[in-house]
């Protein structure tokens, strides 16, 4: 059965943003979804973060499909990276996503080694991005670097900010739209 777990990002909750209109999109159409609350998510630490995703997720397997905004990308990312040999995922849709630092403090901890890409790449078959172009936190370059990396597939959205409550997304169709051609 597949099962999605949605994950929030530096301070924020599962009740914001576009996750709630997602978890109910995917109920609607018998998706298991859960939005995750994080750990100590004003100031977080990355193995706290991996270390929770692995208590949710106890049987990594290609049913678990994983979708992440801004810090909760790399949040997933590392989680791939930890993953043991023979252990894969189905997909990740990373929304907002970047692989190095942006230049927040409270973030450094996801960022004190380099991100094994291709470890990632190999334990999780299917890889989405979706950057804006006038993120005013994440460059662009960030989501073409994810997409270069990763060999995955770049969604470009213009104009759409931090693709969250902020930006106007209280619901986000192209990321339910991508996330349902990653499951088929």
């Amino acid at each position: 059965m597949k099962k999605v777990f949605i994950v929030h990002g530096w301070s924020g909750s599962p009740d914001a943003n576009w996750f709630p209109w997602l978890k109910a999109e995917l109920d609607a159409q018998n998706i298991s979804a859960e939005v995750l609350h994080m750990p100590n998510m004003d100031f977080p630490k990355m193995d706290e973060w991996v270390n929770y995703l692995h208590t949710k997720i106890d049987a990594p397997n290609e049913e678990i499909f994983l979708v992440g905004h801004s810090l909760g990308c790399m949040a997933i990312m590392r989680y791939a990276e930890s993953l043991k040999e023979g252990e894969k995922i189905g997909g990740m849709l990373l929304v907002a996503g970047f692989s190095r630092s942006i230049g927040i403090p409270y973030l450094d901890s996801f960022f004190e080694t380099p991100l094994d890409y291709e470890k990632v790449a190999h334990v999780v078959t299917h890889r989405t991005f979706i950057n804006s172009d006038d993120d005013p936190y994440v460059p662009l370059e960030e989501g073409k670097l994810l997409e270069e990396k990763l060999s995955g597939k770049l969604i470009v959205l213009s104009e759409a900010g931090h693709i969250n409550q902020a930006s106007g997304f209280t619901t986000f169709t192209t990321g339910m739209e991508e996330l349902l051609k990653m499951m088929q």
